[in-house]
């Protein structure tokens, strides 16, 4: 557990990296925003994996309240994830590297995602509003992903393609 949690740490940075060197030039503000609340949501993961490290460790009582808090860093973290969905979705809207109705998509993902956590601390029974309110969000993700491994970014306006600044 406490290994596939590392691995998403690890590649969530590494994504979020990823994710700013490409909208960098078009987009700076949504790049550092993609940027910031990817890291941000690294954190939080990497903060749960401590717990559940933790836990392995310990007498049943703490162990069980281990879990607890890392089941919780995870329904926080979710304010991180969708936030880090909102400035990309915006970052496709201005570039026009991508569809628009992906921009779109991931935007409502990403408020999605912000519900769930509020909806979460709320009503932690709601399971049914999270899982639908997380629709938008996989449909973003799963075709941002689809998008730039089949197809790529579009050629920019100037003339230049955002694959020239990835190799900088």
């Amino acid at each position: 557990m406490v290994l596939f949690e590392l691995l998403v740490v690890l590649s969530q940075a590494l994504t979020a990296a990823w994710f700013y060197r490409l909208f960098r030039t078009a987009d700076p503000v949504s790049a550092a925003g993609v940027s910031a609340f990817g890291l941000a949501n690294a954190v939080v993961i990497l903060i749960s994996a401590a717990m559940l490290g933790t836990a392995a460790a310990t007498d049943p009582a703490t162990t069980t309240t281990l879990f607890l808090i890392s089941t919780n860093l995870w329904s926080v973290g979710a304010i991180f994830f969708g936030l880090w969905l909102i400035p990309m979705g915006t970052a496709v809207l201005t570039t026009g590297w991508m569809p628009r109705a992906l921009g779109w998509v991931l935007i409502a993902g990403g408020a999605g995602y912000v519900l769930i956590a509020l909806v979460k601390a709320v009503a932690p029974d709601a399971t049914a509003i999270a899982d639908l309110l997380a629709v938008p969000a996989s449909i973003g993700e799963f075709w941002m992903v689809g998008y730039l491994l089949i197809v790529g970014v579009k050629e920019r306006q100037s003339g230049g393609s955002p694959k020239a600044d990835l190799i900088r």
